[in-house]
C-alpha cells in the first residue's frame, strides 16, 4: 500500500469525534507491524469507552510525530484525481497520518530510532485525546504536531474561547410587556456591547477575532422571553484573561458568561530550511506540549478547504510531507 492507497484507507473510515474506535484499531494494526519488523512498541491508550489514543515508539523517544484521528462531520467517503484526494478528513488529518507513518518507516529503514508516532481522538471538539495523552509522557522531547498548512511551519496559531452569554427574564403576555422583562432583549444589548470591544492584537499572531456562533431563546412570539442564550468563539492570541475580564466588563450584568473552553495562543519551535506561515486555527499542541516536548506545527493540505464539503489534499503535497517530516527528525535528533 503506498501513501495514496494509505490515505484514502484511513478517509473511507468513518471516524468523526466520538466513533474513532475503528480509526484507532485499523492505526494500531498498522503500527503493530512497523514495530514488529523494528523491534519497537505499540499500544492503545484508553481515553473514553471505545476510545483510545495509538502510541507507537522506537528506542527511547525524543522526537514524537503526532496529530488527531478523528473529524468533523458530516462524513463522506474518498475519491481522488490526478491532482488530489477527497473526503472527509483527507487534509484533516487522514492525509497527514499517512505521510508521518511513511516519513517514520523510512527513517526506521535508514536505521534511524529514538521515535514515536502518537495519534489522539477529540482535538476537534476538546482535545480529550491530547488531554489524556499529556498525563502519560515518554520522555520526548520534541513534539511535531500535523495540521493542515501547506507544508509551512508554523510560527505560532491562535488560541480558543468559548463563551456562551446566558440571559434571564420573566414572562409575561406580549399585550402587557410592561408585566415581564425580556431576555432576548437583554441579550441583544449584551451581544452589542460585546461587539464594540476592541480585542488583543499580537505583532505575529495578528488580531483576536470574534464569532457569535448561535442564539436561541423565547417560547413563543405572543410571549416575553424569559430565557435566551447566545454562544461566541473568540480566536485568542493571547492567554485570553484580558479578553474574558472585557468581556464582562462590557456585558456589565445584562446577561450571565459562562467560560466553557479556554485554550491559549502559541508561539512555536522554527528551523532553518523551511518555509514558515502564522495560522488562526487551535490545536492540541496547547495540551500535549509540556508533556512531549517543545512544539512544531506543520502539515500538508489547506485548512481553508477542512471542514467543507470540498475537502481534499494535493498528492504532491503529501509526497513532500513524508520528506519534510523526515528532514525534521533528522535535524532535531
Amino acid at each position: 500500500m503506498n501513501v495514496f492507497e494509505l490515505t484514502r484507507a484511513l478517509v473511507d473510515i468513518e471516524s468523526i469525534t466520538g466513533n474513532e474506535e475503528r480509526m484507532g484499531d485499523v492505526l494500531f494494526g498498522r503500527l503493530s507491524e512497523l514495530t514488529a519488523q523494528y523491534g519497537g512498541h505499540a499500544e492503545l491508550i484508553p481515553v473514553e469507552p471505545r476510545r483510545n489514543n495509538v502510541l507507537a515508539w522506537w528506542g527511547e523517544p525524543k522526537v514524537t510525530l503526532s496529530t488527531h484521528m478523528d473529524t468533523v462531520p458530516p462524513f463522506f467517503s474518498s475519491r481522488e484525481d490526478e491532482k488530489h484526494i477527497w473526503g472527509r478528513g483527507a487534509c484533516d488529518t487522514k492525509g497527514i497520518i499517512a505521510s508521518m507513518i511513511f516519513a517514520v518507516r523510512e527513517l526506521l529503514e535508514a536505521g534511524r530510532t529514538n521515535l514515536a508516532l502518537l495519534f489522539v481522538v477529540g482535538e476537534e471538539r476538546n482535545s480529550a485525546g491530547a488531554l489524556a495523552a499529556a498525563k502519560s509522557p515518554r520522555g520526548s522531547k520534541f513534539l511535531i504536531n500535523g495540521e493542515p498548512t501547506e507544508n509551512k511551519l508554523a510560527l505560532g496559531s491562535k488560541g480558543a474561547l468559548r463563551l456562551e452569554l446566558v440571559a434571564t427574564g420573566r414572562m409575561a403576555h406580549s399585550a402587557y410587556p410592561e408585566l415581564g422583562e425580556s431576555a432576548i432583549e437583554k441579550l441583544i444589548d449584551a451581544l452589542d456591547e460585546v461587539r464594540r470591544v476592541r480585542l488583543p492584537v499580537d505583532k505575529i499572531l495578528g488580531a483576536s477575532t470574534l464569532n457569535i456562533g448561535t442564539i436561541s431563546g423565547g417560547r413563543a412570539p405572543n410571549v416575553i422571553a424569559d430565557h435566551a442564550q447566545a454562544e461566541l468563539f473568540i480566536r485568542l492570541v493571547d492567554s485570553g484573561d484580558a479578553t474574558i475580564e472585557a468581556l464582562k466588563q462590557a456585558v456589565n450584568g445584562k446577561a450571565a458568561i459562562r467560560e466553557v473552553l479556554t485554550v491559549p495562543a502559541m508561539i512555536l519551535g522554527s528551523l532553518p530550511g523551511f518555509d514558515t506561515t502564522v495560522v488562526s486555527f487551535t490545536t492540541d499542541i496547547p495540551a500535549l506540549c509540556e508533556s512531549w516536548g517543545k512544539p512544531y506545527l506543520i502539515g500538508p493540505g489547506s485548512i481553508h478547504v477542512a471542514h467543507t464539503t470540498e475537502e481534499r489534499i494535493p498528492k504532491a503535497q503529501i509526497l513532500d510531507a513524508v520528506q519534510i517530516y523526515k528532514r525534521m527528525v533528522q535535524q532535531l535528533l
